[in-house]
């Protein structure tokens, strides 16, 4: 069962991620400066690296969550928080700051790992 959690914590998330470049799609372009045909010839690639690292995150954070004890449905939510927010956000930032993107960059795909982890913490302890 802990495996399915795992997986529909992903799906939920990388769902999230969907729904937010969508929206986000030209000011995440602008910012990157990845065109809208660097986009399309990159095929699938993307996508199959982005659902695999969510699983890797949904797994390592059951086991977070587990081992911390949290066990509830706001305390998932709380401790993805936490982890989107200080611990992936920053090392995104460093990141970022070190390659000279824009910051407007680190925002919205910060927004991103924040958001994600939260539906991450939230639904791994839903069921």
């Amino acid at each position: 069962m802990e495996f399915l959690n795992v997986i529909v914590a992903a799906l939920a998330a990388f769902g999230f991620g969907a729904v937010w470049y969508i929206a986000m799609s030209r000011p995440w372009m602008a910012a990157s400066g990845v065109t809208e045909a660097e986009q399309k010839a990159s095929g699938p690639t993307p996508f199959v690296v982005g659902l695999a690292a969510m699983v890797l995150v949904a797994g390592m954070m059951r086991h977070l969550l587990a081992t911390s004890g949290v066990t509830t449905v706001g305390g998932g939510a709380v401790a993805g928080l936490g982890v989107g927010a200080f611990l992936v956000m920053p090392w995104v930032a460093m990141n970022y700051a070190f390659a000279l993107r824009k910051p407007s960059l680190t925002v919205i795909d910060g927004v991103n790992a924040v958001v994600g982890c939260t539906i991450m913490g939230a639904v791994l302890n839903a069921f």
